[in-house]
């Protein structure tokens, strides 16, 4: 199996070179993201001047929106263009060995040059730095707010909890970003492409104590973000009908996916609203079978049992994942 597709999801095209066309006719469909299938609908229609460079007062405009829809001060937010950048450069400045629970995103394991794995029981007697997902990324683990509280507070004085929250939008109860302050040793990455839709903008957030914004600013240096994500970011988190409605259509799309896979055998895992994970005997068979009907899951090379699929779009996407589960 090849690493294009078990390092991260995506891929559609290396996917169409590799496994060609549809055996059933039809376009690909992509559930190997994690990616909201319902993108905002405002983007396409969003117009920027490319002759000028962003004005700094858009990007602060863009963070006080941002910040409002995480419920946390806007001097604690720092916008990237991605959240993986942001991860990769708050790694940087943290500098010290940390822990990250496993199993979760690969870059957990690379954002902090002394970093090692440890399993969520240990992680909960651990008092050093530590980064964990929540939503955990790929099984869609959900760690309340009460336990979040327990992991912050039982840091060192000189440690940190790195929370990512890429998936935390659709259900932002369990969120620890309106913990971020200037005396906890807190910092959250939030992204903006998973539950917008819209990956392809490369807009995320790191809300942290206003040092580590500072020191985050002075090293992305000006202009970080494209006009274009300046201005989609911002009218995307000044949408609250947009943010409602869809914040009630994903849970109703993850029961109608885990309706499917009960009904072909599968027991879904995960409380993300963004994907299921699932146990197979052999996943990477699975996944070419899919494959072959021209749907791109996510397979794992160290987790040959599991695949992880993302929502179908609609009805006949659905439908076209159950008859190609059935074809066994």
């Amino acid at each position: 199996m090849s690493a294009r597709w078990t390092w991260h999801g995506g891929g559609i095209e290396a996917a169409r070179r590799h496994f060609g066309a549809n055996e059933d006719g039809g376009d690909w469909i992509d559930l190997s993201t994690g990616i909201n299938p319902h993108p905002w609908p405002g983007a396409t229609e969003m117009a920027c001047d490319w002759q000028r460079l962003p004005e700094p007062e858009a990007l602060t405009r863009l963070e006080a929106s941002a910040a409002s829809f995480f419920g946390v001060d806007a001097r604690h937010v720092c916008a990237v263009p991605g959240s993986e950048i942001g991860l990769r450069l708050t790694g940087t400045l943290v500098g010290r060995p940390a822990r990250h629970i496993a199993p979760s995103y690969r870059t957990h394991d690379e954002m902090i040059a002394d970093c090692a794995p440890i399993d969520p029981e240990a992680a909960r007697r651990h008092d050093g730095t530590l980064i964990l997902a929540n939503p955990n990324n790929p099984d869609g683990r959900v760690t309340g707010a009460a336990a979040m509280q327990l992991l912050l507070t039982a840091r060192g004085a000189d440690d940190w909890l790195l929370v990512d929250e890429a998936f935390a939008d659709v259900d932002p109860t369990a969120s620890i970003a309106p913990s971020v302050d200037d005396g906890a040793r807190l910092i959250v990455f939030r992204s903006f492409g998973k539950f917008f839709g819209l990956a392809g903008v490369r807009l995320g957030f790191v809300i942290a104590p206003q040092a580590i914004v500072a020191a985050l600013r002075q090293r992305l240096g000006a202009w970080p973000l494209s006009a274009a994500a300046i201005a989609i970011g911002s009218a995307a988190y000044a949408d609250p009908d947009w943010i409602a409605a869809t914040r009630a259509r994903l849970p109703a799309d993850a029961t109608a996916l885990d309706a499917l896979l009960a009904r072909q055998g599968h027991r879904p895992i995960g409380d993300c609203p963004l994907f299921r994970l699932i146990e197979v005997d052999d996943a990477h068979s699975l996944f070419e079978r899919l494959a072959r009907r021209a749907i791109l899951t996510r397979p794992f090379a160290d987790h040959p049992h599991w695949l992880r699929i993302g929502l179908p779009a609609d009805a006949d996407a659905r439908a076209r994942l159950e008859a190609a589960l059935a074809d066994g």
